[in-house]
């Protein structure tokens, strides 16, 4: 039995070395190791504090209205034998250690002193408080940590949380029912905290706050013990009995009755051990619990508490270890990352490293050789492929050369190109006019592909100052780094807008009409000619047979001047001016000469002919542009900066004079690697501790 008693003892010190060790170095990280305790919880009138004194056998907790457990409290008791040798050596806070040689209280913020008198315990308790929360009414997650060393105590680690409240009073802030509630969350929430919840037996246990809340985060009550106070003030001829026995709301690990010290008790000093001696002859002597008296009362729930500790811990050690060499390994790696424990090197190496990689990150992005190949969406060199066969396909086949150019200005060109002496026949003038004016349409998607391809250039630079670690050390050398590099695809931007503004120039300046993909003027004519008559109706009288018949009703070389029509008649108004008799009609040109009736036989026909040779040769063009942009822009944009962004940084960056102000560390830098060094050493300590179990 001793054996078990010492294992378990050299177990739960285990925990209470880890606990320790994490809040020593006020890390956050405790919650992820999730160490195993024992969680205090209950409403402010339930008996808590006298629960917890009852255990250690002292008066050492604040008393008084309101709120008075403010901050978590982690009270680690150890089991040491009366006049055991080896005591800690550090400074007595009180002189009177005679009085009190076997019992002390020890602070973890204040490493080396140690506590005989137990009321000075409670001063520190409340000076510490006030220190971190003020002396209002707030509340403060930070845990203050007291081990307590007695031959009365078994050794056992409790964490003593604020208690519930429901309405603030006084000082304490409107929201302290949730600011609490959130803290108490925190706690319970994790898997390998036990939940002591204590209820005061005089009231309705399903009323209970401490057990509404333990049944939030475990609903099975699995992991939760009840503690039932106040038993001795129950009505007479009422009992907690049923409660017990698990028949009002059960749970796995049961429930302790306890009797507390009242307040006037407290209020005379009554001492804990007369206390502890009422309690067990209340049970011996109860008619309801004297046969089961053995299971009642403090002394049992200690022993309880111990054993569900010890089990709860050795079912936990496996995974606690496993945490923490994960942890080890992911903090290590943060520390290499932030340079290391010292956070030095050689300015020069470090600047050629970034932009080795940086540049190296560059190409591979854009090549798309990279490792974390995304599955949702398009990134690095897909996404210039994207705007150059997506964006930019699309934008210029979607340009119609004849949503701005009419049939009606067609028709004008066509007169204005063949001048004082109307052409016989299609006038290749208008053509190339037309089609010259079309094809500058394309030089703005054109310059616009450039802007798109640099703004993605742009977006992989910042996702490269994020992705490179040591850009995170130096704040300096990051945004040198941006703004070369911005600086560099500006200057290329030039030549590219160049060349692609030339490209259509050219386009524009020679109009290939030998192209073999042209379909030229013949064709034109014969397909307009062949469609138009098509949709043609026969006129009257034509015979269809004979379809010669019907020209000009057989008067070819007749001509007529009264139905013979102007040249130019769409170009007048049907109201003409009146006729002076004797007299000839003519009167000075219009200022505007615009056209005012629709197209006549002649005009349908060189419009729809120029409209065809327009449509063929912008075609091959658009063809021309959609295959050439993207090279152009890949050769003096896209390529030309992978092949010299690094010849440009090292020319820039690669500066004696500027290399110590480039790699000035951050403030957070220089913080976290303080932080992680702090975490490291934790951990190597943890894994110390547990490895020796």
């Amino acid at each position: 039995m001793s054996t078990q008693s010492g294992l378990g003892t050299e177990i739960v010190n285990t925990i209470n070395k880890l606990q320790d060790v994490f809040t020593s170095i006020g890390t956050t990280s405790q919650a992820s190791i999730d160490l195993p305790q024992i969680c205090v919880l209950g409403s402010q009138s339930s008996g808590k504090s006298s629960v917890l004194e009852n255990i250690v056998g002292r008066d050492f907790l604040p008393r008084g209205t309101g709120i008075v457990t403010r901050r978590p409290l982690v009270l680690q008791l150890i089991n040491r034998p009366a006049g055991s040798v080896g005591q800690p050596n550090g400074v007595d806070k009180t002189h009177d250690k005679a009085a009190n040689p076997d019992e002390w209280g020890e602070f973890l913020h204040l490493p080396g002193e140690k506590f005989y008198d137990f009321n000075k315990i409670r001063d520190e308790i409340v000076r510490d408080t006030e220190a971190k929360t003020g002396k209002n009414a707030g509340i403060s997650p930070l845990p203050i940590n007291l081990r307590i060393f007695s031959p009365n105590v078994l050794t056992l680690t409790l964490v003593d949380l604020p208690g519930l409240t429901k309405v603030p009073v006084g000082d304490q802030p409107r929201d302290i029912e949730k600011q609490i509630r959130d803290m108490l969350l925190k706690y319970i929430s994790k898997p390998a905290c036990i939940i002591l919840a204590v209820t005061a037996a005089n009231t309705d246990l399903a009323n209970s706050d401490g057990l509404k809340m333990a049944r939030e985060v475990d609903p099975e009550g699995t992991r939760t013990i009840g503690v039932l106070t106040k038993v001795d003030l129950m009505d007479k001829g009422t009992d907690v009995v049923d409660i017990l026995a698990g028949r009002i709301i059960p749970l796995r690990l049961g429930y302790v009755p306890v009797v507390n010290r009242g307040q006037r008790d407290i209020e005379t000093n009554k001492a804990i051990s007369t206390a502890l001696e009422h309690e067990r002859e209340f049970f011996e002597n109860h008619p309801s619990y004297k046969g089961k008296a053995q299971f009642c009362g403090t002394p049992f729930l200690a022993r309880k508490l111990n054993m569900i500790l010890m089990h709860h811990i050795r079912a936990t050690l496996p995974d606690i270890k496993a945490r923490i060499s994960a942890n080890l390994q992911k903090f290590n790696a943060e520390l290499i990352s932030l340079g290391g424990p010292t956070g030095d090197g050689n300015s020069g190496n470090i600047v050629l490293s970034v932009i080795t990689e940086f540049t190296s990150e560059f190409r591979t992005t854009i090549d798309g050789n990279t490792n974390d190949l995304s599955l949702n969406e398009l990134s690095g060199g897909a996404r210039i492929s994207f705007v150059f066969h997506e964006l930019f396909n699309n934008g210029i086949k979607s340009i119609d050369p004849f949503d701005q150019v009419k049939d009606g200005d067609i028709r004008t060109i066509l007169y204005n190109s063949s001048g004082s002496t109307p052409a016989l026949f299609v006038g290749t003038a208008a053509f190339e006019v037309i089609v010259k004016q079309q094809i500058k349409r394309l030089e703005e998607p054109s310059v616009k592909c450039c802007q798109l391809v640099y703004e993605e250039l742009v977006r992989i630079l910042s996702q490269l100052l994020v992705k490179v670690q040591a850009f995170r050390r130096y704040p300096q050398l990051k945004e040198r780094f941006n703004s070369v590099v911005i600086n560099f695809f500006k200057q290329s931007m030039t030549p590219t807008v160049k060349l692609v503004t030339d490209m259509v120039a050219m386009q524009a300046c020679y109009v290939n009409t030998t192209h073999p993909d042209f379909i030229g003027g013949h064709k034109a004519t014969a397909l307009v000619t062949e469609r138009l008559n098509a949709n043609k109706p026969p006129p009257p009288g034509a015979d269809p047979k004979n379809p010669k018949a019907a020209i000009n009703n057989n008067k070819d070389l007749d001509v007529d001047i009264k139905e013979q029509p102007s040249f130019f008649q769409s170009f007048f108004a049907k109201n003409g001016t009146a006729k002076k008799k004797g007299a000839a009609v003519m009167d000075a040109p219009p200022a505007t000469i615009r056209p005012q009736a629709a197209l006549n036989e002649r005009e349908t026909m060189e419009t729809e002919v120029i409209k065809l040779l327009i449509h063929s040769y912008f075609n091959i063009v658009k063809r021309e542009m959609i295959d050439m942009v993207p090279k152009a822009i890949s050769l003096t944009l896209v390529n030309f900066s992978k092949e010299n962004l690094q010849r440009e940084l090292l020319q820039e960056l690669y500066k004696p004079d500027v290399l110590d102000e480039l790699l000035k560390e951050s403030d957070y830098v220089v913080s976290r690697r303080k932080e992680v060094q702090s975490m490291v050493a934790a951990l190597n300590k943890a894994e110390e501790i547990v490895a020796a179990v």
